[in-house]
């Protein structure tokens, strides 16, 4: 299966989607992010039979953005990035009307525009999964890291 995940991304892993490489999201790269959706995506959408193709690249653009909304607030970026996802995946993909359709409202409700496909509500739902699951894990290790200084100063204390 991992094999013919990477057989479906591969194409589109050029120069420009690694620079999200360089991108902190959600306490990890938005790389990685998304990367997570798209394998997460195909997994699901495999499993009900539906087309997984489709529905894993436009995943794996979901945020395919760079630095075209990081000087807005976070409530805009959070609603304009699929206009700018979609604009980047277009370079590369002629996206089809679902592939659109996942990237423009795989942040509903925050969008306001419900999916219309059964493959953009999994891409939404598995996006907010993966963005609490990475974030929790991101603050799980600031506090960790937290505790331990705390215990290193409170036994350096009773020393």
């Amino acid at each position: 299966m991992k094999d013919e995940f990477n057989d479906i991304i591969k194409p589109y892993l050029t120069d420009e989607f690694y620079e999200l490489k360089s991108i902190e999201h959600h306490g990890i790269t938005r790389y990685d992010h998304s990367i997570r959706v798209a394998y997460y995506t195909y997994l699901v959408t495999k499993v009900l039979h539906i087309n997984y193709e489709e529905a894993t690249v436009a995943a794996l653009f979901h945020d395919f953005f760079t630095d075209e909304v990081d000087e807005e607030k976070s409530i805009f970026k959070l609603r304009r990035h699929p206009k700018y996802a979609i604009e980047n995946a277009s370079k590369y993909v002629d996206l089809t009307d679902i592939q659109e359709d996942i990237i423009k409202t795989h942040m509903f409700p925050i969008t306001f525009t419900p999916p219309k496909y059964l493959e953009s509500w999994i891409v939404d739902i598995i996006d907010d999964v993966s963005a609490v699951y990475e974030k929790a894990y991101s603050l799980r290790k600031e506090i960790s890291a937290a505790m331990s200084f705390i215990f290193i100063l409170v036994f350096y204390c009773i020393k």
